[in-house]
């Protein structure tokens, strides 16, 4: 995957986050896959309920998780380049999203790096993709979606 920047292409960027919802194995799957196919680059943020997922489900430390990522940034960093809309990528994901994630995203709270990253992803109108997993929802989610 490549990105056309003018009169070069250089390999793609994508921020990847995993947050608390169940299904955690998506984001890593995710991040092997893109890891396997090269050519992109991938910057990850875990949100801090997200961590204690991979652990419950997956049995993963952080170092694993961190590993499987180009680079690893923090969610208090919110003055991290993915943060800015002039640090070029090909979009984000949450895999998966939670609910809190969701309505963050939806009513444009940047409290944290995954919920800025998403805001800058969305003001840039590049791809921003929400794996939300829990279900049934309720009207409050359904309105934030």
């Amino acid at each position: 995957m490549t990105v056309s920047t003018g009169a070069s292409r250089t390999p793609a960027r994508l921020v990847v986050a995993i947050t608390g919802a169940t299904g955690a194995v998506y984001g890593v799957r995710l991040l092997e896959r893109l890891r396997a196919m090269g050519g992109v680059e991938t910057h990850l943020m875990v949100s801090s309920a997200g961590w204690l997922t991979l652990r419950h489900e997956l049995g993963m430390e952080r170092s694993d998780v961190q590993a499987l990522a180009d680079q690893y940034h923090s969610v208090r960093e919110i003055g991290a380049n993915i943060a800015s809309g002039s640090f070029a990528t090909a979009g984000m994901i949450v895999a998966p999203c939670s609910m809190k994630t969701l309505a963050s995203v939806a009513h444009g709270l940047s409290d944290n790096l995954i919920a800025r990253a998403a805001d800058v992803t969305l003001k840039e109108r590049r791809r921003l993709v929400l794996m939300v997993r829990e279900t049934p929802f309720n009207l409050a989610h359904l309105r934030n979606m």
